[in-house]
């Protein structure tokens, strides 16, 4: 079937990842570990993020995991919070840090052309639906997007298929109508399990060529080549 709609992961696909969420990764382990800077570097590690060179590693909890999974293993690591308080807390952090957001390339121009070819766009991510709203609201995209799920937005988590069956869903589309972009192997898990027609990787975020080629249909250096790669999918 031609390809009707796209559906986006956020962070390291739409969002330099190390450059937004380095500084954000730092505080949200110091908050978890109420002060006790040894601590916080530990459960930074724990997440898979080195503080020196601000580089998460790709695959790790910081780079695909929900705010429920980080709190988790953080609590499991020696917070001192409870699991409900510490994820309040990040998802807290994490709404708030959205005006951070540092875009990869020019999104607007991509999603125009996009539009302009007759897609419908939408976003999943492992961030809470609030945060990703509050970042197209920042950036002036949310005219573009007509879906976005978030960990929180009843649909499941990556890599479960089910945020890509809900937008194909909300758009009264076949699986195999969608195609599903991501930068780590939980967005291509989810695309592949709910049987997108398209799961393609970029190499903008956490992941690299070696991950992400056995597992995609294609692999794109970053977003702005999707709509030259797409043309000959589309719909006439």
């Amino acid at each position: 079937m031609p390809i009707r709609a796209v559906l986006f992961d956020k962070d390291g696909t739409l969002l330099d990842y190390h450059l937004t969420w380095g500084p954000i990764n730092v505080a949200a382990a110091e908050i978890a570990a109420a002060g006790d800077r040894a601590l916080a570097d530990r459960l930074l590690i724990h997440g898979g993020m080195d503080r020196t060179s601000m580089i998460t590693r790709p695959g790790s909890l910081l780079a695909a995991g929900s705010t429920m999974e980080i709190a988790a293993a953080w609590v499991a690591a020696g917070s001192p919070f409870s699991l409900e308080i510490l994820a309040s807390r990040l998802d807290a952090l994490f709404t708030a840090s959205a005006t951070g957001s540092v875009p990869i390339g020019d999104l607007d121009t991509c999603f125009s052309a996009l539009r302009t070819a007759g897609l419908t766009l939408g976003i999943a991510s492992s961030d809470n639906e609030a945060s990703i709203r509050r970042m197209l609201d920042h950036l002036g995209l949310t005219h573009h997007i007509a879906f976005v799920a978030g960990y929180d937005s009843g649909h499941g988590v990556k890599p479960g298929p089910g945020m890509a069956l809900a937008f194909a869903a909300a758009l009264s589309l076949q699986p195999s109508e969608i195609a599903v972009v991501g930068d780590n192997s939980h967005d291509i898990d989810m695309g592949r399990s709910a049987g997108a027609g398209l799961v393609i990787g970029v190499l903008s975020g956490t992941s690299d060529a070696a991950v992400l080629m056995p597992i995609a249909d294609a692999c794109l250096s970053d977003i702005s080549e999707l709509p030259t790669f797409l043309a000959p999918h589309i719909a006439a």
